[in-house]
């Protein structure tokens, strides 16, 4: 069993340098991400935005119990990090680096090409607790900046670092593959994206893939070496 390498108790501000907890500066990214989504949530008028559909989204119902996925992304995104926050900072980097680089190709598209959806229900036919959910996410997820899916983003790097992770049980690998299918559906079903955002966010996905992985491991699977990599040997800082 994977033991812990980090003692996220014993982090301070004054430790970010430390070898154990320097890997963690990179979730430095998320401020560029909030703040890129400040300025296009609030700076670029829905007028200005373009509409993004394609016929496949009218044949997908809208079905509110579908936000149960949708919202266990999040889950899935925190605890993902957490685990390989804990238990292998290089991975946990690579994550973060996908991350990043999403949300960079994301912003500046959401920026050079605005977009929207307007496929949202105006009322909901039942009134749960699911319907209730999805009232808080329209209000504060709008309707604007979404193609690509920064939703299918994610989670393909989710899967992508766990797919590459010898130590992750095969059932959770699995079961990985089937949740990032389920969440990447649940966008739609739940009317936050259209599937044109969906399949936009797979070409990202790609960028991100080679350049996190394109040198380190994918180069070696293609040119047929079986040098011992930066997925074999790990210490607590992520180095050989």
């Amino acid at each position: 069993m994977r033991r812990p390498v980090v003692d996220l108790r014993k982090f301070r501000f004054r430790k970010l340098n430390d070898p154990e907890f320097r890997h963690l500066k990179w979730l430095g990214g998320w401020l560029f991400y909030f703040s890129m989504y400040f300025i296009t949530e609030n700076l670029i008028p829905v007028s200005a935005c373009h509409p993004m559909h394609m016929a496949l989204d009218d044949l997908i119902p809208f079905c509110e119990y579908f936000v149960i996925p949708y919202v266990f992304w999040y889950v899935l995104c925190f605890g993902s990090l957490l685990y390989y926050g804990i238990y292998d900072p290089k991975r946990f980097t690579d994550l973060q680096k996908f991350i990043i680089i999403t949300q960079v190709i994301a912003m500046t598209t959401y920026i050079l090409y605005p977009s929207r959806q307007d496929l949202r229900p105006e009322t909901f036919e039942h009134h749960n607790l699911c319907t209730l959910i999805l009232t808080g996410l329209y209000a504060f997820d709008t309707s604007t900046g979404v193609c690509p899916s920064l939703h299918v983003a994610y989670s393909l790097g989710i899967a992508s670092v766990f797919l590459k992770d010898k130590e992750a049980p095969r059932w959770w690998k699995v079961l990985l593959v089937f949740l990032v299918i389920l969440i990447s559906l649940a966008t739609t079903f739940v009317k936050q994206h259209s599937m044109v955002d969906v399949l936009a966010a797979i070409p990202v996905g790609i960028v991100a893939e080679i350049l996190v992985y394109g040198k380190s491991y994918w180069l070696p699977k293609l040119t047929g070496k079986t040098d011992r990599s930066d997925f074999d040997v790990r210490t607590a800082d992520g180095r050989k």
